[in-house]
């Protein structure tokens, strides 16, 4: 939670001290879909980039002990082959996370739960549709690199810790639907 409270006061200093500069704010509807609180800054720099900061977060429990708690900060410089907020970008993104998920019958959770935090990052392609003078929507994808550091234990609510489990991974490391609301 104290991670939480500096990303929101570092987004705040951001949007204090850009004044002069387009300012968008975003929430990613696929993350809306897993009940993950989501909010993303992004800042014009220059005519044909922006700065993208997002901050997720799932504090949820599930019915039958199933888990889907995690934190997420993914920030990204992106190249506008037209001009900002318009059209088509690529983006160069890091990932850091933490999260204790597990009880859900896919990717292998259903038996155990993993606790743990992962790093990583990568590229992505994206557009923008521009709605009118103040909303948009904008859809996303990445890939990447992320490195998981976690431990593995049964799906019971206080059980000991079976392993500790590292593991590179090569994959997607970004989706997103968004809708936009610039502010200026």
């Amino acid at each position: 939670m104290r991670r939480a409270l500096v990303l929101i006061s570092i987004m705040a200093a951001i949007f204090c001290s850009v004044r002069g500069q387009t300012i968008a704010v975003k929430s990613n509807i696929l993350y809306d879909a897993t009940s993950t609180v989501n909010i993303g800054l992004e800042v014009g720099l220059a005519p044909k980039w922006t700065l993208e900061l997002p901050v997720n977060y799932n504090p949820w429990d599930f019915s039958d002990n199933k888990k889907l708690k995690h934190w997420l900060v993914q920030p990204e410089a992106r190249y506008w082959f037209c001009e900002k907020f318009n059209g088509h970008f690529l983006g160069v993104h890091a990932l850091v996370s933490g999260y204790n998920v597990g009880g859900i019958d896919v990717f292998g959770l259903k038996e155990h739960r993993y606790e743990g935090n992962m790093y990583g990052g990568g590229v992505s392609y994206g557009y923008h549709w521009i709605l009118n003078t103040r909303w948009s929507v904008e859809a996303t994808v990445g890939a990447g690199y992320a490195y998981l550091n976690h431990g593995k234990y049964p799906c019971g609510k206080c059980e000991n810790k079976l392993d500790n489990f590292t593991k590179s991974w090569f994959g997607p490391t970004k989706a997103g639907v968004s809708i936009i609301y610039i502010i200026k």
